[in-house]
């Protein structure tokens, strides 16, 4: 994994495990708690990909719980439904946070995978099996082309930033015809997201391509990418996380996060529409 020099990682503890960087230690009863953080890097990767899946399967059973009980809903007092407003949007908001995390992650696999063409086919494998269960959430219909699922995002993504560091990576190549053909893959890795409908379409190769590029420097990764989420402010607090990620793996358990996407929308179908009474 990446050497940061501007923090260590005690080997005699766990990944989650918080340690004071090598330019000061964490003392003193009135050092402020945030500060104190941002000494320290304590989040592995397993850390904040179980951040991202909480916070999908809150968005996703907010999404699911509404189309099913909207009629009802819509029939009760202004009161309640300004009240139920307010929960349902906090619910979506929370569930802002897990794309950012998804993206910064896949960067953060292509520049440490050992078969990038393994990886590449990991997530369009994925992205074909998630796309029944994505069509149950996005429009409840088992089959539907209005919008694909976000594994086809990321794979689109992947692609894009395999291509230009491919250019960027050639010698023989001058400084100029490298920009263009990079901005050329750039753009077609942007509307081919956007002409498939990819969940998040062009802003998440935006993103991914913004994070690669940035990738040297974590604080400016978070600036980059907190200005691409703009248009969704809630998004903009998954960067804290992604800032105290401590480049540490955590648990080994790759295809359970992989596999949480699908399993989890089944499982919140089933339950909501199954289990629950109809109001």
């Amino acid at each position: 994994m990446e050497d940061y020099k501007d923090f260590e990682v005690n080997k005699n503890t766990e990944d989650d495990h918080c340690v004071p960087n090598n330019t000061g230690t964490v003392t003193g009863k009135n050092k402020d708690l945030l500060w104190k953080l941002l000494e320290t890097r304590c989040f592995s990767g397993s850390t904040i990909k179980i951040m991202a899946c909480v916070s999908m399967f809150v968005d996703h059973s907010f999404h699911m719980l509404l189309r099913k009980y909207r009629s009802y809903i819509l029939g009760l007092d202004y009161d309640s439904i300004r009240r139920i407003d307010t929960v349902y949007k906090a619910g979506r908001a929370f569930g802002r946070l897990a794309f950012p995390i998804y993206c910064f992650l896949l960067v953060e696999g292509f520049f440490h995978t050992h078969n990038l063409k393994k990886y590449l086919l990991r997530l369009l494998v994925l992205a074909i099996l998630s796309e029944h269960a994505f069509n149950l959430l996005a429009t409840g219909n088992n089959l539907s082309l209005a919008y694909q699922n976000v594994f086809l995002t990321l794979f689109i993504s992947l692609l894009t930033i395999c291509g230009m560091n491919k250019v960027r990576m050639r010698n023989d190549y001058p400084i100029g015809v490298k920009t263009v053909v990079m901005g050329v893959i750039f753009g077609a890795g942007c509307l081919a997201a956007w002409w498939l409908k990819t969940d998040y379409d062009y802003f998440g190769v935006i993103a991914v391509v913004v994070m690669f590029i940035l990738h040297f420097n974590r604080l400016l990764t978070c600036i980059g990418g907190a200005l691409v989420f703009t248009f969704e402010p809630f998004a903009i607090f998954s960067f804290i996380p992604i800032f105290l990620y401590n480049g540490k793996r955590g648990l080994k358990a790759k295809y359970v996060f992989y596999f949480f996407y699908p399993i989890h929308i089944y499982l919140i179908y089933y339950v909501v529409t199954y289990l629950l009474p109809d109001l």
